[in-house]
């Protein structure tokens, strides 16, 4: 694959086409977690376009009339300290690019590490301005070949994965000429329950001096391996759960409980060692009182599960008795969460550890930005992009034709990969 250079037009600020509502907008507990704090990094990859960063620009500006939010900045209130949404309509940074060369010659962006440098893909505000009060930022790429490139940034405090994929599924349907989009978004941020004490214990975290910062990449540095698992195979071991356990098991808790032990193997830790797996769960269902019955949140609505156990129970365990730990664990999030919402201090709904025991896990499959379609189709595939020390497996869709599921994982260190690859190929 050759060198690639993408030119990038200066940055240009898309604000909402209409006038939009204006003042200060809370956000809920779950947003302003210090964890929260963070922006996430995605591309979408598309094989063709026409006038892509054009059309999506003026849908953009379309798009952030009923996302007025999302024009605005991030603000901290003098008052309680709390962080809110200043609507104030100066609207998104977009950079429209141009690669000079195809999607072909640098095999489609697949996977990471990325064959082009992230930071070309990805948009940047001007020099001087703070990009943490910034909500979202999008770049359009356009390649030789007629595809193109969508690159995005945007804060975890605005959106959870599926309030993004609502919002960029709007955006695609403005896109292609919709009137309005399918999903009418809602605030809602002040609905939402804040267990007492709460605050206190986020100002703690946010107050508390760096004694115990987490370690640095350089204390592990996490491989990249992404593989596909067949559909077909899939099947085969939901088929075989049920007809030895006679219950039902999704793909999530199957394939997750495959990469947990393979993981396990491959780092061959001390039986004894302590492990931790957790996973976001969506709690919209469990909030079906506060938010409302047609949908359109698209804030923080999730609560993390987490399992733990001694690397040697996991490791040595038959496959599906993995899969029965997670389901369980699943089963007891209405409790848990109900628990948290009266104060239990044991509950947490964002658990953050950066122990090589511990690994997260994320299914992207279902979020609406899988299914955008900005007027030549949906992406060909999607990939987040991380590179921080938490071991961690997404679960994607497999590109088209394939039909399967896409592990896409960074959670082993360079010693342990062959071995990492060699327990995946075993039990597929």
């Amino acid at each position: 694959m050759r060198h690639s250079v993408v030119t990038k037009k200066p940055p240009a600020l898309v604000a909402p086409c209409e006038p939009t509502p204006t003042g200060y907008h809370p956000l809920s507990l779950l947003d302003r977690l210090p964890a929260m704090r963070s922006y996430v990094h995605m591309i979408h990859v598309f094989r063709s376009g026409r006038e892509p960063a054009r059309v999506i620009r003026e849908a953009l500006a379309r798009a952030l009339v009923p996302y007025y939010p999302v024009a605005g900045r991030f603000a901290t209130s003098s008052g309680d300290g709390k962080l809110y949404v200043d609507c104030n309509a100066e609207g998104v940074w977009f950079v429209e690019a141009r690669a000079d060369c195809r999607l072909e010659d640098v095999g489609y962006l697949e996977c990471q590490p990325l064959v082009i440098p992230n930071d070309q893909l990805f948009p940047s505000a001007p020099a001087g301005l703070d990009e943490d009060a910034l909500t979202f930022m999008l770049q359009v790429t356009e390649f030789k070949c007629g595809g193109f490139v969508l690159g995005f940034k945007c804060s975890h405090c605005l959106f959870d994965a599926i309030g993004v994929g609502q919002f960029l599924l709007a955006l695609s349907e403005l896109a292609r000429g919709l009137p309005r989009p399918t999903v009418k978004p809602v605030w809602c941020r002040e609905a939402f329950p804040e267990p007492a004490n709460f605050q206190h214990q986020i100002d703690q975290q946010l107050a508390a001096p760096a004694a115990a910062p987490p370690p640095p990449p350089a204390a592990f540095e996490l491989e990249h391996f992404t593989t596909d698992i067949s559909q077909d195979l899939v099947n085969r071991l939901k088929n075989s759960f049920l007809k030895e356990t006679g219950k039902n098991c999704s793909v999530f808790d199957v394939l997750t409980a495959l990469v947990w032990q393979c993981r396990t193997r491959a780092a061959g830790l001390p039986p004894d060692a302590r492990l931790t797996l957790n996973f976001p769960a969506n709690i919209r269902q469990e909030l079906r009182k506060e938010l409302p019955a047609e949908g359109g949140y698209y804030g923080n609505c999730v609560y993390h599960i987490v399992l733990e156990a001694a690397s040697g129970k996991i490791a040595g365990a038959p496959l599906f008795d993995v899969v029965r730990l997670i389901g369980s664990a699943k089963e007891r999030l209405s409790a848990k969460f109900a628990r948290w919402l009266k104060g239990d201090p044991d509950e947490v709904p964002l658990p953050l550890s950066f122990s090589y025991g511990s690994m997260s896990f994320t299914d992207l499959r279902r979020v609406g930005f899988v299914r955008t379609d900005y007027g030549w189709g949906e992406p060909d595939h999607v990939v987040p992009i991380f590179d921080h020390p938490i071991a961690m497996c997404i679960f994607l869709n497999s590109p088209a034709p394939r039909k399967g599921v896409r592990l896409m994982t960074h959670c082993v260190v360079k010693e342990q990969l062959q071995a990492f690859k060699d327990e995946i190929k075993k039990l597929v």
